[in-house]
C-alpha cells in the first residue's frame, strides 16, 4: 500500500520543534472549547437567575454541573499540554545548546591549528637578528646626523663670560638714555683718503725725498 502511494518505507522520526508546534496546536484546541464552555456556563447562570427554585432550575443546574465537569477536564488536559511544550522546549534548547557548544569547540580546535601552523613559519631568532639590525642603523644614522651638525671654524670661547658680557649689555642699553654720542659720531670730520707723504718738491717743481734727492716714480 506504501508502494502504491509512493511512499518511502522508511520515515525521519518527527523533530521536537514538529512535537512541541503539534502539542501547542492542540493546547490551543482546549483553549478553545474552555471558552465556549465558559459561555455555555454563563448562558447556564443567566437562566438559573430568571428561573424560580424547581424542577426547572434544577435541570439547569445539572446542565451547569456537567459541563463545568468538561470545563475542569479541559483545563487539566490543556495544562498537561502546556507542561509538556514548556519541557520540550527546555530539552530543545540544551540540545541546541550543545550543538552551538560541540560547533564553537570545533572552530576554536581549527583556529588553534591554525595558529600552531602560522607560529611554526614565524622564527623567533630573525626577528631578534632583525631588531638589532634596525637598532644599529639607528644608532648610525643618528651618528651620522650628529656628524652633519658638528660645528667647526668657531673660536673657543668661554661660556661663563659670554653670560657675563650679555647681561652687562643689557644693562648698558637700559640704564644708558643719553644718545648724544650718536650726534657727534655723525658730526665728526671724515677720514681723509689716500697715504699722507712727507715728500717736497725743489726750485725746478721736481719731487724730492726727505734727503733733497728726486724721487723715482713708482712703477
Amino acid at each position: 500500500m506504501n508502494r502504491l502511494f509512493g511512499r518511502s518505507k522508511h520515515q525521519a522520526p518527527p523533530s521536537l520543534s514538529d512535537c512541541i508546534g503539534n502539542i501547542d496546536a492542540r493546547a490551543e484546541v482546549m483553549e478553545k472549547k474552555i471558552a465556549r464552555i465558559d459561555a455555555e456556563l454563563l448562558k447556564y447562570k443567566d437562566q438559573m437567575k430568571k428561573t424560580r427554585d424547581g424542577p426547572a432550575k434544577n435541570a439547569v443546574k445539572q446542565k451547569a454541573m456537567r459541563v463545568l465537569k468538561q470545563k475542569r477536564l479541559y483545563e487539566s488536559q490543556r495544562d498537561q499540554l502546556a507542561q509538556q511544550s514548556f519541557n520540550m522546549e527546555q530539552a530543545n534548547y540544551t540540545i541546541q545548546s550543545l550543538k552551538d557548544t560541540k560547533t564553537t569547540v570545533e572552530a576554536m580546535k581549527i583556529g588553534a591549528k591554525e595558529m600552531k601552523k602560522s607560529y611554526k613559519q614565524v622564527k623567533m631568532d630573525q626577528i631578534e637578528d632583525l631588531q638589532d639590525q634596525l637598532e644599529d642603523m639607528m644608532e648610525e644614522a643618528s651618528e651620522v646626523q650628529e656628524a652633519l651638525s658638528r660645528s667647526y671654524g668657531t673660536p673657543d670661547i668661554d661660556e661663563d663670560e659670554l653670560e657675563a658680557e650679555l647681561d652687562a649689555l643689557g644693562d648698558e642699553l637700559l640704564f644708558d638714555d643719553d644718545s648724544s654720542y650718536l650726534d657727534e659720531a655723525s658730526s665728526a670730520p671724515s677720514i681723509p683718503e689716500g697715504v699722507p707723504s712727507d715728500s717736497k718738491t725743489n726750485k725746478d717743481g721736481v719731487l724730492v725725498d726727505e734727503f733733497g734727492l728726486p724721487q723715482i716714480p713708482a712703477t
